[in-house]
């Protein structure tokens, strides 16, 4: 019998200040018109073991935490097209809100993240979050090309070259 073992994992974290109420956050991570405006196609159900499926099915998973403007959670599973079986380890992500006056303070952990896709999974995060943020404010988000093309810059991804 072998005795366990610690291993260590890396995670990506962010922590933005929204300009909004914890309300109209929440909406925007899970009402599906709201996550179009931001994420792209998707859905996720509003409960625990809920289905989450995001941009046509490349992203699935279940939701493991639902507390109404407080905390989101869910498993994360990337697929290709016509995949019923992901080659990709299962992840897990949580969006934690916090009121600071009128605005929001989001958190968002995805973990763990394989050490070659870390900058990657920033890239995106950063830019589906500069994505949201701009929509909470109210302006014209546009396509997802010009957000990616600044943060792939800041993260040194190759967005020709993406990992797989």
């Amino acid at each position: 019998m072998s005795k366990g073992q610690v291993i260590e994992e890396a995670a990506i974290l962010f922590e933005r200040t929204l300009a909004a109420s914890p309300e109209k956050a929440w909406a925007f991570l899970t009402e599906i018109a709201r996550l179009t405006e931001w994420y792209g196609e998707g859905a996720i159900e509003r409960r625990e073991g809920g289905k989450v499926e995001l941009m046509g099915g490349h992203i699935r998973g279940v939701v493991t935490g639902w507390r109404p403007r407080e905390f989101l959670a869910y498993t994360w599973n990337v697929f290709s097209p016509g995949e019923t079986v992901s080659g990709w380890p299962v992840t897990y992500l949580e969006f934690v809100l916090v009121p600071e006056g009128e605005n929001t303070k989001l958190t968002l952990i995805h973990r763990p993240i394989p050490k070659r896709m870390q900058p990657q999974t920033a890239m995106g995060w950063h830019t589906f979050l500069d994505m949201m943020d701009a929509a909470l404010r109210g302006e014209a988000v546009g396509p997802r090309g010009p957000f990616m093309q600044k943060n792939a810059a800041l993260y040194g991804v190759d967005l020709d070259n993406l990992q797989r």
